[in-house]
């Protein structure tokens, strides 16, 4: 089965291994976004899947757009592929490469559709406070991860998952499952429409919301925190400066204190949040210094109960 692949960070790079390794595919092809600038020295640098492309001696493009590209699309149509598998590929698919492929166009999404449609499924699901999340291979139209499902498989969110561990749990996940769902799909396999009941969209997130809002419940913080660690990390401001915020859990005490006041610095940084709920902050990270926990960070500050965080 020849495969076009089309992906660029790092969660779609199982994917692509996983199709190199599959003894019934070739694949003849991969795409991805234009090498962006990153690093210390902003140095122009290939996607994730790029690279994986060039260290596995596959042909790979990075066109800036895909819409009235003639040159990329007669690149997709010299492949005759059978199938098209795009991964976090990052670009909306015109109808005109939906159609290049023999058999079928199919996406590997990490949400279990038709919930969290969209650019960010692990983060939303996260800040949503839900209790599973899993991966979907979907059939790929023009609308927004409208298609219809081939297969999909959950996965549980506890109270301590963090978005990266979802990252690394959900990416494998995707992978074995697009390898066992591919030969069904040559086969004759059609997808199952999606409900039109329980719809959400996962808009793309912004740096706004890395900011902690102490008004939010304590339940709610956590789950801000959890959702962006370890990197970028949920900021808050403590004295002027800004905290990134790494680990910390919600206590089962209250305050009547303000929301953003420091209720507790015995050993950790208790918080007063919302309905005057508390969440201790167990480590985290001052600016422009290395992570620590919340007690070596206390020894050289000077917050002291009362003291307020920025809300």
């Amino acid at each position: 089965m020849k495969i076009v692949f089309a992906g660029t960070p790092g969660f779609s790079v199982p994917c692509l291994q996983a199709l190199i390794a599959c003894p019934d595919v070739d694949v003849v092809g991969v795409v991805s976004q234009p090498d962006r600038k990153s690093g210390r020295g902003m140095k122009l640098q290939p996607s994730a899947v790029k690279q994986a492309a060039l260290d596995a001696g596959i042909d790979v493009i990075t066109p800036e757009r895909l819409r009235d590209n003639t040159e990329a699309l007669a690149w997709l149509e010299s492949k005759q592929a059978d199938m098209l598998v795009v991964v976090a590929f990052g670009m909306i698919l015109p109808k005109s490469w939906l159609e290049a492929v023999k058999i079928a166009a199919v996406n590997v999404h990490a949400s279990l559709l038709p919930r969290w449609r969209g650019a960010a499924p692990i983060e939303r699901a996260l800040l949503a406070g839900d209790n599973q999340t899993g991966v979907c291979i979907m059939q790929m139209e023009e609308g927004l991860d409208t298609g219809g499902v081939y297969a999909c498989r959950t996965l549980p969110i506890d109270e301590a998952t963090t978005g990266s561990e979802l990252w690394f749990a959900l990416a494998p996940l995707g992978a074995q499952l697009l390898v066992e769902t591919l030969p069904a799909i040559a086969a004759g396999l059609q997808p199952e429409p999606q409900p039109a009941e329980g719809i959400t969209y996962a808009a793309k997130l912004s740096n706004d919301e890395r900011v902690v809002d102490w008004s939010q419940p304590a339940a709610s913080v956590a789950r801000v925190v959890r959702c962006f660690s370890p990197q970028p990390g949920a900021r808050t401001q403590a004295q002027g400066k800004w905290l990134k915020l790494i680990v910390g859990s919600v206590t089962d005490q209250r305050s009547t204190m303000a929301a953003g006041s420091v209720a507790g610095t015995d050993g950790a940084l208790d918080i007063v949040c919302g309905d005057g709920t508390l969440y201790r902050i167990e480590s985290l990270q001052p600016e422009g210094k290395k992570a620590m926990s919340a007690a070596d960070y206390l020894r050289g500050a000077s917050l002291k109960v009362g003291d307020a965080l920025a809300t």
